[in-house]
């Protein structure tokens, strides 16, 4: 089994909250066809934006409303970037900024074929993707959420030494497939709670790690290759003790295997960032206890959210402005 190494935006933003807007396109038509006539590159950007980030792309670009025309196309990861949207961008299209570390989102294929160069946004999300993966497993551990639940139902409870048991890292050994950037920092992180990581990258045995692991935390990247990566013979080989934690990409698990497992006691639990019909969530793992649900927040931050920006406007003006390779050049 290969399996190569790695880490969706938010949903669209309030109105009201000021520092996330669209992009700006209110300029009047003349001053547009002006600023086209002297050669200013046109980006096309495919959803919001922090206004950081729309105020750095406005200072040296104009901001397309559509693809038609477009020098750059800055993607969201809810963007798929296939050959449609690539010809409708036309020949002089030259790069494609992902505002992602991950690139399921497009089809590098049809890019290489058009002369279309790909970037997109490692590093600055590696710690608080790594971050997000520890706090599922201790949140599934120690049934923090589960515990949450119960309270805001209004159930009765009270103290007792043998309420809501629940487990801890210390001691566990945490399998990481994936041990890329993101990967490598979550096993460093699991270190620190007392607990032995091992990996299983390209090439590697994912099977011995799935025996041996009590925790079992994707940061694999999705390609056709990884697509349901984990389905269920994947999980019979994990410790009926075992836990499962995804903040990679939805489809690298095969989710109705994933539900068969925990209903049957295959697994002894599941953490989720990411889902295979994204935004949608599964009836039956919404309906479970031992199940940790959160919403694609692997680099929610605000900081990190705003560094991947720059990072794509970066990429935007080295090859448009520079005529240079940008340095997160997708290969």
């Amino acid at each position: 089994m290969q399996i190569p190494t790695t880490g969706r935006p938010p949903a669209p933003a309030p109105a009201s909250e000021a520092r996330w807007t669209k992009p700006a396109r209110s300029r009047p038509a003349n001053q547009r066809a002006l600023r086209r006539e002297s050669g200013i590159a046109r980006i096309y950007v495919t959803g919001q934006l922090p206004s950081a980030i729309t105020a750095a792309l406005a200072a040296d670009f104009e901001l397309a409303d559509a693809p038609e025309g477009a020098d750059g196309i800055l993607s969201l990861l809810t963007t798929a970037v296939d050959s449609v949207l690539l010809a409708r961008a036309g020949p002089q299209l030259r790069i494609v900024a992902n505002y992602a570390v991950g690139v399921n989102n497009i089809d590098l294929d049809a890019a290489r074929a058009r002369g279309v160069v790909v970037a997109n946004t490692p590093d600055v999300l590696t710690r608080p993707t790594a971050e997000l993966a520890v706090t599922l497993m201790l949140s599934l551990l120690r049934r923090v959420t589960e515990g949450d639940r119960l309270i805001r139902r209004g159930e009765a409870w009270g103290f007792s030494l043998e309420f809501m048991l629940g487990e801890t890292l210390d001691g566990k050994t945490v399998g990481i497939v994936g041990p890329g950037r993101i990967g490598t920092e979550t096993a460093r992180l699991v270190e620190a709670f007392g607990a032995r990581p091992i990996s299983a990258g390209r090439n590697d045995d994912l099977f011995a790690l799935l025996e041996a692991a009590d925790v079992v935390s994707l940061h694999c990247p999705l390609t056709h290759e990884t697509h349901h990566l984990i389905g269920t013979a994947e999980l019979e080989a994990m410790k009926a003790s075992a836990v499962l934690v995804n903040t990679a990409r939805g489809p690298v698990v095969d989710e109705q295997a994933l539900v068969a497992a925990l209903r049957r006691g295959a697994i002894a639990g599941a953490a989720l960032d990411v889902y295979e019909d994204e935004p949608r969530v599964s009836d039956e793992l919404l309906a479970m206890e031992n199940v940790v649900l959160s919403p694609h927040l692997g680099s929610a931050t605000r900081p990190t959210r705003e560094a991947m920006g720059m990072l794509a406007v970066e990429a935007l003006r080295a090859v448009l402005l520079r005529g240079e390779t940008p340095p997160n050049l997708v290969r």
